[in-house]
């Protein structure tokens, strides 16, 4: 079955290139095309896309707000956001209203439609220069990060972008105790999303960035998921 995508883009030439890219995929269907933010969530409710690629600085609503009214309406809807110029601040509300990507609109046509593809099974992905500026924000937010020897493999392997069953196999374990790990450090950390406690791992270097597969951060993208 395809994936089932809404774009909403601004830019005339950028929602032309996004379409081609995603045409070049036949797995890949593009289900509609807005404009703005407010006609973005419209659309999203009238066709129940499997993905929207999000522009974050649309006319009307901006992204990050029909990110965030999309994600509450429609929770099994993702959003991959987009964005020419990425901002610490914007990477970081993005991942707050609910995206569950991000890219810079000058990527690849083989990374866009990996993205696309890594949101619809519930999956994010980061380009590896919003890994940066999430990075920087997170140094710049301190914050305690006491985390235990276990909680710190179990870290690792969520910036390395394993499922908790595939944790709880390798460290012999059950699942609800991956999930209990997974809280732990989440409240530790103070963070709320697989995303930002990747940022954490590496800023703390426990995953070398020249770890993570064709510069792509890869994590799942609810942390009970399994």
């Amino acid at each position: 079955m395809a994936v089932h995508v809404l774009i909403a883009e601004d830019h005339a030439v950028v929602r032309q290139g996004l379409r081609d890219f995603l045409s070049l995929d036949g797995d890949i269907a593009v289900a509609g095309e807005t404009t703005n933010g407010r006609e973005a969530v419209r659309l999203a409710r009238e066709l129940s896309p499997d993905v929207v690629l999000m522009d974050l600085m649309l006319p009307v609503m901006d992204g990050i707000e029909a990110t965030e009214q999309i994600r509450e309406e429609l929770p099994e809807v993702r959003v991959v956001a987009l964005t020419s110029a990425l901002d610490g601040g914007i990477v970081m509300a993005a991942v707050r209203a609910g995206a569950t990507g991000f890219l810079l609109k000058n990527a690849e046509a083989d990374e866009l439609r990996h993205a696309v593809k890594a949101a619809a099974a519930g999956k994010t992905y980061v380009s590896s220069a919003a890994v940066a500026r999430l990075v920087d924000q997170v140094n710049g937010a301190g914050g305690p990060e006491r985390l235990t020897e276990r909680e710190s493999e179990v870290l690792v392997m969520l910036a390395r972008g394993k499922a908790n069953k595939e944790i709880a196999r390798e460290l012999g374990i059950g699942q609800q105790t991956v999930k209990t790990y997974v809280s732990h450090i989440f409240d530790k950390l103070g963070v709320h999303s697989r995303t930002q406690a990747v940022a954490h791992a590496l800023r703390l270097g426990l995953v070398p960035s020249g770890e993570l597969a064709q510069g792509l951060v890869a994590v799942d993208d609810y942390p009970w998921s399994a």
